[in-house]
């Protein structure tokens, strides 16, 4: 696969395209915090309270933005959906660019965390050209590749603005290096339009049959998922709270909020019912080969939660972080703090390679995921006494077995079911910015090494649960994906057929 990597053509050239367009989302999601501090002394606000707040906020809609963009990608393939949400980043930057308070800051990064839903799509794009066996490889080059775009905002922005100081009276340009990242984003969604194809020429698209939820094959996967639904629910009405807590509304805002959610959430059951009618009802049963484990999904989500949540943590807060410890400029401090994103170069590929060549994706996941602890941890003692040096080393070990914990965990999402991969994918992914919510929320609330504590505990008892309770899935090393028959009274299509021969 090395070898065909640079050829550009066929599925290979799709999968450039697609990483590159995943990275530019990236760059769009993580422009504002290589110019937090920055910001915040331009337009007088408070760094403990506003700023964090404002990290918070970049991740919040991300959450039901993945959930709602993993339907519409399985409905109408993610050429059309990549493409549209390139060229809508436009606007969450312009709206930063343009941004005199606080509160327009927080409409502006709400507006930015739907940019950072498309790492979804090209999860279920990969999947459509890359057999599982190779799966785990392609699915981290893409979003390996991809995630450099955070490493790209934090060491490059810093200097692009710097460059062109002129044009602002002398002052960081932080406005218009922001701007320029939606509009070459935009530019770009046009020439992945015209570019891509969501499917092998021959090949067919697989669709879920029903739209509006997610398709389960049991009553307790059903249970399960309504139960996973809630904790996105519970982070939003997190971050409603942190919104009160720092005067972006009143109490009546956040209850008002609150109730909203409520409705949401009934809203999400009322759909999962709808389209698992027939499952709950008794009317349809699956064949055992057909069936699949929500507690798979379950314990996937965590796992992200533990990695890409933890890494969304990170790179919110790490030049923060490193300026204030060590006393550094801010450019200085984002360069360095740009360490952690960087690995993602090499550390989310090696994790999905990892899981292709060890014989076992599930202990794959688990033996990173301890690492992920360690890592954080050891991260927990770094103070103004370390060497700098020593201090980008323990960081860099850290982003190494979490960006590598991503990598092995969308090793196997594309083998859960296919035709609804861009839904287990949105919400999989979506609990990576809810666990990005709540370690942010603790950091705003704490310092940085409760944080780190926090994530370090969370990853050894997420590895726990991944030895007890997950299983390897079928086919995660085969040729060519099985086939998904559906289930009539009981019976598969493929029995019926057998049947009326």
């Amino acid at each position: 696969m090395f070898k065909q990597l640079w050829s550009f053509g066929g599925r290979y050239q799709i999968l450039h395209l697609t990483w590159f367009a995943f990275f530019l989302t990236f760059v769009n999601w993580f422009n504002f915090a290589p110019f937090a501090t920055t910001i915040g002394k331009e337009l007088g606000l408070d760094y403990a309270t506003q700023i964090k707040t404002l990290g918070i906020c970049n991740l919040a809609l991300t959450i039901p933005a993945r959930i709602i963009i993993g339907m519409v990608l399985d409905r109408f393939g993610p050429r059309i959906t990549f493409s549209s949400l390139l060229i809508f980043s436009i606007v969450p930057c312009f709206a930063t660019a343009f941004s005199q308070d606080f509160n327009q800051l927080v409409i502006s990064r709400l507006l930015m965390g739907i940019v950072g839903a498309g790492f979804v799509v090209g999860i279920r794009m990969v999947s459509e050209w890359f057999p599982p066996k190779e799966i785990g490889l392609a699915e981290g080059i893409y979003g390996g590749w991809g995630n450099f775009g955070a490493f790209a905002a934090e060491f490059s922005l810093p200097l692009l603005a710097a460059s062109t100081a002129f044009l602002a009276g002398g002052a960081s340009n932080w406005r218009l290096t922001i701007a320029l990242t939606g509009i070459v984003s935009a530019l770009y969604g046009v020439v992945y339009f015209r570019m891509a194809q969501d499917t092998p020429t021959g090949k067919v698209y697989r669709k879920p049959r029903k739209s509006g939820g997610m398709e389960v094959t049991s009553v307790k996967s059903f249970w399960a998922m309504i139960a996973m639904n809630f904790g996105l629910i519970f982070a939003l009405g997190l971050l409603a709270w942190r919104l009160q807590q720092v005067k972006f509304f009143d109490q009546t805002g956040m209850l008002i909020t609150w109730g909203l959610l409520g409705i949401l959430y009934a809203y999400q059951t009322y759909q999962g019912w709808r389209v698992n009618r027939e499952m709950l009802t008794g009317q349809k049963k699956y064949a055992a080969a057909d069936r699949y484990k929500f507690r798979q999904v379950s314990l996937l989500a965590f796992a992200y939660a533990a990695s890409f949540g933890s890494e969304l943590a990170a790179v919110s807060m790490l030049p923060a972080f490193f300026e204030k410890t060590f006393s550094l400029e801010h450019v200085i401090a984002g360069m360095i703090a740009a360490s952690y994103p960087f690995m993602n170069l090499i550390s989310r590929p090696s994790g999905g390679l990892l899981s292709d060549k060890l014989g076992s994706r599930k202990w794959t996941l688990t033996i990173i995921t301890v690492g992920i602890g360690i890592g954080y941890l050891l991260a927990f003692g770094i103070n103004k006494s370390w060497a700098i040096p020593l201090a980008i080393a323990v960081t860099i070990f850290g982003a190494y077995f979490a960006q590598a914990g991503c990598g092995a965990t969308y090793g196997m999402v594309p083998l859960i079911r296919k035709s609804i991969t861009g839904q287990i994918a949105g919400n999989v992914g979506a609990y990576g910015n809810v666990g990005g919510v709540i370690y942010l929320t603790v950091y705003s609330l704490t310092n940085a090494q409760t944080l780190f504590a926090t994530m370090g505990i969370t990853a050894l008892i997420c590895a726990t649960m991944c030895a007890f309770f997950l299983k390897e899935p079928n086919g995660s090393f085969a040729e060519d994906y099985a086939q998904e028959p559906e289930a009539v009274s009981g019976r598969t299509e493929s029995s019926l057929a057998y049947e009326q021969k």
